[in-house]
Protein backbone atom coordinates (compact mmCIF):
# COMPACT_ATOMS: atom_id res chain seq x y z
CA UNK A 1 0.00 0.00 0.00
CA UNK A 2 1.29 3.42 -0.93
CA UNK A 3 2.27 5.82 1.85
CA UNK A 4 -0.53 8.20 0.81
CA UNK A 5 -3.18 5.45 1.03
CA UNK A 6 -1.86 4.25 4.39
CA UNK A 7 -1.95 7.78 5.82
CA UNK A 8 -5.50 8.32 4.57
CA UNK A 9 -6.74 5.03 6.06
CA UNK A 10 -5.08 5.58 9.43
CA UNK A 11 -6.31 9.18 9.60
CA UNK A 12 -9.85 8.09 8.76
CA UNK A 13 -9.78 5.49 11.56
CA UNK A 14 -8.68 8.17 14.05
CA UNK A 15 -11.33 10.55 12.76
CA UNK A 16 -14.32 8.16 12.97
CA UNK A 17 -15.01 8.46 16.71
CA UNK A 18 -14.29 12.21 16.67
CA UNK A 19 -16.74 12.85 13.83
CA UNK A 20 -19.38 10.65 15.49
CA UNK A 21 -18.96 12.44 18.83
CA UNK A 22 -19.65 15.71 17.02
CA UNK A 23 -22.74 14.40 15.21
CA UNK A 24 -20.95 14.22 11.86
CA UNK A 25 -19.95 11.57 9.37
CA UNK A 26 -16.77 11.36 7.35
CA UNK A 27 -17.26 12.15 3.68
CA UNK A 28 -13.63 11.73 2.65
CA UNK A 29 -10.04 11.98 3.83
CA UNK A 30 -7.23 12.81 1.43
CA UNK A 31 -3.50 13.32 1.74
CA UNK A 32 -2.23 15.38 -1.20
CA UNK A 33 0.77 17.42 -2.21
CA UNK A 34 0.14 20.84 -3.70
CA UNK A 35 3.23 22.74 -4.67
CA UNK A 36 5.78 22.09 -1.96
CA UNK A 37 3.17 21.54 0.80
CA UNK A 38 1.41 18.37 1.95
CA UNK A 39 -2.25 18.62 3.03
CA UNK A 40 -4.28 16.24 5.12
CA UNK A 41 -7.89 17.13 4.32
CA UNK A 42 -10.87 15.73 6.16
CA UNK A 43 -14.32 16.38 4.74
CA UNK A 44 -17.18 15.97 7.20
CA UNK A 45 -20.92 16.12 6.65
CA UNK A 46 -24.19 15.83 8.52
CA UNK A 47 -27.89 16.19 7.87
CA UNK A 48 -28.55 19.88 7.24
CA UNK A 49 -24.85 20.58 6.56
CA UNK A 50 -21.88 21.34 8.77
CA UNK A 51 -21.14 24.68 10.37
CA UNK A 52 -17.83 26.40 11.01
CA UNK A 53 -18.23 25.38 14.65
CA UNK A 54 -18.52 21.71 13.63
CA UNK A 55 -15.35 22.03 11.56
CA UNK A 56 -13.51 23.78 14.38
CA UNK A 57 -14.50 21.21 17.03
CA UNK A 58 -13.57 18.26 14.82
CA UNK A 59 -10.33 19.92 13.72
CA UNK A 60 -9.14 20.58 17.28
CA UNK A 61 -9.87 17.04 18.48
CA UNK A 62 -8.48 15.48 15.29
CA UNK A 63 -5.28 17.55 15.49
CA UNK A 64 -4.72 16.38 19.07
CA UNK A 65 -5.17 12.71 18.07
CA UNK A 66 -2.84 13.12 15.09
CA UNK A 67 -0.20 14.65 17.39
CA UNK A 68 -0.55 11.70 19.80
CA UNK A 69 -0.24 9.07 17.06
CA UNK A 70 2.40 10.99 15.05
CA UNK A 71 2.40 8.53 12.12
CA UNK A 72 2.82 11.06 9.29
CA UNK A 73 6.51 11.72 8.76
CA UNK A 74 6.09 14.76 6.49
CA UNK A 75 5.18 18.25 7.63
CA UNK A 76 1.57 18.84 6.56
CA UNK A 77 -1.31 21.27 6.83
CA UNK A 78 -4.53 19.93 8.38
CA UNK A 79 -7.83 21.12 6.93
CA UNK A 80 -11.30 20.07 8.07
CA UNK A 81 -14.25 21.25 6.00
CA UNK A 82 -17.55 20.41 4.36
CA UNK A 83 -17.37 18.62 1.00
CA UNK A 84 -19.50 21.48 -0.41
CA UNK A 85 -22.60 21.46 -2.56
CA UNK A 86 -20.79 20.44 -5.75
CA UNK A 87 -19.01 17.60 -3.98
CA UNK A 88 -16.90 15.14 -5.89
CA UNK A 89 -18.13 11.56 -5.96
CA UNK A 90 -15.10 9.34 -5.40
CA UNK A 91 -16.11 6.33 -3.39
CA UNK A 92 -18.87 3.79 -3.85
CA UNK A 93 -20.72 5.19 -0.82
CA UNK A 94 -20.76 8.62 -2.52
CA UNK A 95 -22.26 7.14 -5.69
CA UNK A 96 -24.81 5.10 -3.70
CA UNK A 97 -26.13 8.18 -1.88
CA UNK A 98 -26.32 10.11 -5.16
CA UNK A 99 -28.32 7.71 -7.35
CA UNK A 100 -31.06 9.77 -9.03
CA UNK A 101 -29.18 13.06 -8.55
CA UNK A 102 -27.94 15.29 -11.34
CA UNK A 103 -24.19 15.06 -11.86
CA UNK A 104 -21.49 16.62 -14.01
CA UNK A 105 -18.89 14.23 -15.34
CA UNK A 106 -15.56 15.05 -16.97
CA UNK A 107 -13.44 12.53 -18.86
CA UNK A 108 -9.71 12.50 -19.45
CA UNK A 109 -10.15 11.92 -23.19
CA UNK A 110 -12.88 13.19 -25.51
CA UNK A 111 -15.86 10.95 -26.28
CA UNK A 112 -17.59 11.96 -29.50
CA UNK A 113 -15.62 15.21 -29.32
CA UNK A 114 -16.72 16.06 -25.77
CA UNK A 115 -15.06 15.76 -22.37
CA UNK A 116 -17.92 17.15 -20.24
CA UNK A 117 -21.27 15.47 -19.71
CA UNK A 118 -24.21 16.01 -17.39
CA UNK A 119 -27.19 13.92 -16.48
CA UNK A 120 -28.90 11.85 -13.83
CA UNK A 121 -26.74 9.27 -12.07
CA UNK A 122 -28.42 5.95 -12.89
CA UNK A 123 -25.95 3.33 -11.67
CA UNK A 124 -22.35 2.47 -10.95
CA UNK A 125 -20.18 -0.56 -10.35
CA UNK A 126 -16.46 -1.11 -9.85
CA UNK A 127 -15.76 -0.47 -13.55
CA UNK A 128 -18.43 1.92 -14.83
CA UNK A 129 -20.64 4.91 -14.05
CA UNK A 130 -23.89 5.32 -15.99
CA UNK A 131 -25.76 8.59 -16.39
CA UNK A 132 -28.92 9.45 -18.27
CA UNK A 133 -28.28 12.39 -20.58
CA UNK A 134 -30.91 14.54 -22.29
CA UNK A 135 -30.36 15.98 -25.75
CA UNK A 136 -33.48 17.87 -26.81
CA UNK A 137 -36.28 15.29 -26.48
CA UNK A 138 -33.93 12.32 -26.58
CA UNK A 139 -32.88 10.56 -23.37
CA UNK A 140 -29.92 8.23 -23.47
CA UNK A 141 -28.03 6.18 -20.92
CA UNK A 142 -24.27 6.61 -21.26
CA UNK A 143 -21.83 4.31 -19.49
CA UNK A 144 -18.32 5.58 -18.74
CA UNK A 145 -15.29 3.55 -17.72
CA UNK A 146 -14.33 4.72 -14.23
CA UNK A 147 -10.67 4.66 -15.23
CA UNK A 148 -11.43 7.27 -17.92
CA UNK A 149 -13.29 9.65 -15.60
CA UNK A 150 -11.39 12.68 -14.33
CA UNK A 151 -14.14 13.78 -11.92
CA UNK A 152 -17.83 13.29 -11.14
CA UNK A 153 -19.52 16.03 -9.11
CA UNK A 154 -23.03 16.77 -7.97
CA UNK A 155 -24.44 19.43 -10.29
CA UNK A 156 -25.09 22.85 -8.81
CA UNK A 157 -28.56 24.03 -9.78
CA UNK A 158 -29.21 27.67 -8.91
Amino acid sequence: MAKKDNYELRAEELLKPIAAANGCEIYDVEYVKEGSDWYLRAYIDKEGGVSINDCEAVSRAFSDRLDEEDFISDAYILEVSSPGLGRALKKDRHFEKSIGEEVELKTFKPIDGKKEFSGILKSYDKDTVTIETVDGEERQDMAFDRSGIAVVRLALDF
